[in-house]
């Protein structure tokens, strides 16, 4: 049988707290998923959310915080709504150009001098 005396006791040193979580890299997560869904300012939360996860993988590597995998996220989904959004854009303009050439008529252009 081992018997220690009171006074002389193992001290264990406490287990480190765990990293933080990176604020940005959370943020850009929710701005990303809200390009995805916001219909008409979706292509700002995207830029912004792409700007934030760039910002929050600097600092995630620098500070060795967590979130790595959030800011991943938000950047691919900041990416995919701006896309989305821009692409709609342009569809938009296109077809508006393209009925307004219709109505003017400098598209099909029917001369009745043939009668």
């Amino acid at each position: 049988m081992s018997y220690q005396p009171f006074g002389h006791q193992d001290y264990y040193t406490p287990p480190p707290p765990p990293a933080q979580t990176n604020g940005k890299s959370i943020a850009s997560l929710v701005l990303g998923i809200l390009s995805i869904v916001s219909p008409y300012i979706g292509i700002l939360f995207g830029i912004i959310a792409i700007i934030l996860s760039a910002i929050s993988l600097k600092e995630i590597r620098t500070r060795y915080e967590e979130g790595r995998g959030l800011a991943i996220a938000g950047l691919v989904c900041g990416i995919v709504g701006t896309i989305i959004y821009t692409l709609l854009i342009l569809l938009f303009l296109f077809a508006l150009f393209a009925l307004n050439e219709i109505d003017s008529g400098s598209i099909f252009h029917f001369s009745t001098n043939n009668i």
